[in-house]
């Protein structure tokens, strides 16, 4: 089938949709190509990129590292199944846990993925080595969480779109407000398996707990024998500006579920991390997936993981996560209620009276920008992690001249 040619970007959007479910709403420009941390549409105009396909692309688009790595994997083996072995699954299953410090790892593809293998592995070890009641698990998770969009991951949703229309829903969950230790507490019964949670809740509008809070779980959880599960999917692998953001209270999750930036935006990767005794409950013929763990994704997710140690992008995510910070607070707008976030994953929060993030998107799209609003009065910024200062300014001027307009 011949590619298309043409510079409309009418046309392109029309073909959507016509063709395509309307489960998105995306900003009315249609992008044919990316360098760093800018994309270019159709029309030939250039943006900065400031969402990074909600944190995917950690590395920048089309990196050069990434890039080699993807065609030469893709020209010698891409996929075998998990029937037979690979030569790169070992590989990185030594290079994720040297760089997380975890002693196992379970790869699959997507985010949601991800999650539901680390419920299940919850549960399983509920069973097995805690001694949960048979059938009667429960795990904690957070009002305002989002962790995917399965069957099972919005049961335990709070956000009223996400599950009308979709029940019935499955059980074993239990919602308690974000960042409150004396909820969690109150929650645990002898049954409880797990607490779930994001460090920051991206989704949500760029929600950072009570300073402390992380330690205050990890100690709680151990002392309940119950896993501390961190959904890093999106803050991990340097976004905030360290490995995980856990890490900026020195707290090691009893498990890890990361995805996105594992493969720097070219393949879907996602991976659980865990101890022996965790993911050791997993025996053949219990889980698994046809593409997880395939020699491509293994080998791209590597490369990802060298790339971000080699170019310091982790380093340059806490400096200019700091320096973006510092300047966005600086502006004076009336239309500005809050600006929160750590590394460069940053939310600003709009008053009632600016009529929403999505106009404001929509002008920072004019301005050669792309954001994004999510929950109606946040507007969400995530650039690559590669930018630069000088960029950075770039953006702040037009950043400003939209919020005091």
């Amino acid at each position: 089938m011949p590619l298309e040619t043409t510079s409309n970007t009418t046309y392109f959007i029309d073909l959507e949709a016509r063709y395509g479910a309307h489960n998105y709403a995306p900003l009315e420009v249609v992008l044919t190509r990316g360098e760093d941390v800018w994309v270019y549409d159709v029309e030939g105009n250039r943006y900065l990129d400031c969402l990074s396909a909600y944190s995917a692309v950690s590395h920048g688009h089309c990196h050069p590292r990434l890039y080699e790595t993807l065609t030469q994997q893709a020209q010698q083996l891409t996929l075998t199944s998990r029937a037979f072995y690979n030569d790169q699954l070992g590989l990185f299953y030594r290079d994720l846990a040297t760089f997380s410090g975890y002693e196992m790892v379970l790869p699959m593809n997507t985010g949601a993925e991800a999650v539901e293998t680390a419920i299940k592995a919850a549960r399983k070890w509920g069973y097995d080595i805690k001694g949960a009641s048979p059938n009667q698990a429960e795990i904690i998770v957070c009002e305002g969480n989002f962790h995917g969009r399965t069957t099972t991951i919005i049961s335990f949703s709070s956000e009223p779109q996400y599950r009308e229309g979709f029940g019935p829903f499955t059980p074993g969950f239990k919602l308690i407000p974000y960042g409150d230790i004396e909820a969690l507490k109150a929650a645990i019964t002898p049954n409880t398996v797990a607490f779930l949670m994001e460090p920051i809740q991206g989704e949500v509008g760029v929600v950072l707990p009570p300073e402390g809070y992380l330690r205050q779980v990890a100690d709680v959880c151990r002392e309940r024998n119950v896993l501390f599960m961190a959904d890093e999917i999106q803050t991990g692998l340097g976004r905030t500006g360290a490995r995980f953001a856990c890490d900026h209270e020195q707290v090691q999750p009893d498990v890890m579920i990361l995805g996105k930036a594992l493969s720097g935006g070219f393949y879907p990767v996602s991976a659980v991390l865990s101890n022996r005794k965790v993911l050791g409950v997993f025996r053949p013929g219990d889980h698994g997936s046809t593409f997880g763990g395939n020699p491509l994704a293994a080998a791209i997710a590597r490369t990802a993981l060298a790339v971000l140690q080699d170019e310091g992008l982790i380093e340059n995510a806490a400096r200019m996560g700091d320096y973006f910070i510092t300047r966005l607070r600086a502006i004076d707008s009336p239309y500005v209620k809050e600006v929160r976030g750590k590394g460069l994953l940053v939310g600003v929060e709009l008053k009632p009276e600016a009529g929403g993030a999505r106009r404001f998107s929509e002008a920072l799209m004019e301005e050669g920008i792309l954001a994004k609003d999510t929950h109606e009065t946040v507007i969400r910024f995530a650039p690559p992690l590669t930018i630069t200062q000088e960029t950075l300014d770039w953006a702040l001027e037009r950043i400003e001249k939209v919020l005091t307009a």
